[in-house]
C-alpha cells in the first residue's frame, strides 16, 4: 500500500486556511475549532490516500470534499502530489470560488 501523494497548498488556499482559523476563532469555541482541525486533518489524509474518493467540481479536473458543513476543500490531483486550491466557505455565493 503506498504512503499517498504529498500535498500542496497554493497561496490562496493558505490564504482562505488562515482567514477561516481566525473567524472560527474569534466566533467558536476552541472545542468547535478542536473539531474542524481533525476533520481538515481527516479528509486531507483521505485525498492523500484516495484522490479520486470525492467528486468532480463544476470545475474542470477540480474535485470538492466538504470537510465540514460550511467548508469545502478544492483540490487538483497531479501524477504525484494533491494540489489544494481553495479552503471556501460554503456560506458565500458559489460564484466567488477563486480556482
Amino acid at each position: 500500500m503506498r504512503n499517498g501523494y504529498k500535498i500542496l497548498w497554493t497561496e490562496h488556499a493558505l490564504s482562505e486556511l488562515k482567514n477561516t482559523i481566525q473567524y472560527l476563532e474569534e466566533n467558536w469555541s476552541k472545542r468547535e475549532l478542536e473539531n474542524f482541525s481533525r476533520e481538515l486533518d481527516h479528509t486531507i489524509e483521505l485525498i492523500s490516500k484516495n484522490p479520486e474518493l470525492f467528486q468532480v467540481s463544476k470545475k474542470k479536473n477540480v474535485r470538492r470534499a466538504v470537510v465540514a458543513k460550511f467548508n469545502s476543500l478544492y483540490y487538483r490531483v497531479n501524477k504525484k502530489s494533491i494540489e489544494i486550491l481553495s479552503l471556501f466557505s460554503n456560506r458565500q455565493d458559489p460564484d466567488k470560488i477563486k480556482i
